[in-house]
């Protein structure tokens, strides 16, 4: 594949795309009545925030972060471990030495799309027990449940990308990336091609430069200016 690398100056705007809620390939119900989404030819269980934190109240259930790791360092649930989507940590995972029947909750920000796509790979390995907290790890925040970090008060101000890819990429994913620390975010590509990036990543201003992945093009500008316009190849 030939991915094409653009400047943001290219951009075109255009009205009446999707919010960030790309939830892959379908959706179901589990017996306990959860939405679920497809993530990896996987159905992944959407569980409610009250539930979740139940399960946490209990210690029922292990956490997931989902996120990158200066995310993760800022602000987490507390006891929960780092194990980036999609495919966790590249050495010593922790997921990797738990149980396969272990009750996992995995999270994110954006609420869900981050930590779908983590589930999905760890049903797929094998995981039988994998939920995700549908409404995300920001109102787990808000409801000041349980949370440790460096600066467990920050709360990143949200910007949202808006784009335009081919549609013959629906169900594909487009990434935003912040390379320099680390953060990224990601949504599906829907049926007519669009998608929108939600972002809340920590310490960046409308000045930040971060990249917008798709599987056909690649842009890179500040946040303020890719927000600004619809981002195209």
């Amino acid at each position: 594949m030939n991915r094409r690398t653009f400047l943001a100056a290219g951009a075109v705007s255009v009205t009446g795309l999707s919010g960030c809620l790309g939830l892959g390939g379908g959706s179901g119900k589990t017996e306990e009545g959860y939405k679920t989404v497809e993530q990896y030819g996987e159905q992944v269980p959407l569980a409610p925030l009250s539930d979740t934190y139940e399960w946490y109240k209990q210690d029922e259930a292990r956490f997931v972060d989902a996120r990158g790791k200066q995310q993760y360092d800022t602000s987490h649930i507390k006891d929960a471990v780092l194990s980036p989507a999609p495919d966790g940590l590249a050495q010593n995972d922790p997921v990797a030495s738990w149980s396969k029947d272990q009750k996992i909750v995995c999270y994110c920000g954006c609420p869900h799309h981050l930590s779908s796509m983590r589930a999905g790979k760890l049903i797929k390995n094998g995981y039988n027990n994998v939920y995700v907290i549908d409404e995300g790890y920001w109102e787990w925040h808000e409801k000041g449940y349980p949370i440790r970090g460096q600066n467990t008060a920050a709360t990143p101000n949200a910007y949202v990308i808006d784009g335009l890819a081919d549609p013959a990429y629906v169900g594909e994913t487009a990434w935003a990336r912040h390379l320099a620390s680390g953060q990224k975010e990601a949504t599906d590509i829907l049926q007519d091609g669009s998608y929108s990036l939600r972002l809340k990543f920590h310490d960046v201003t409308p000045d930040t430069l971060i990249t917008v992945e798709t599987p056909a093009y690649e842009v890179e500008g500040t946040i303020g200016e890719l927000s600004s316009h619809v981002v195209t190849g």
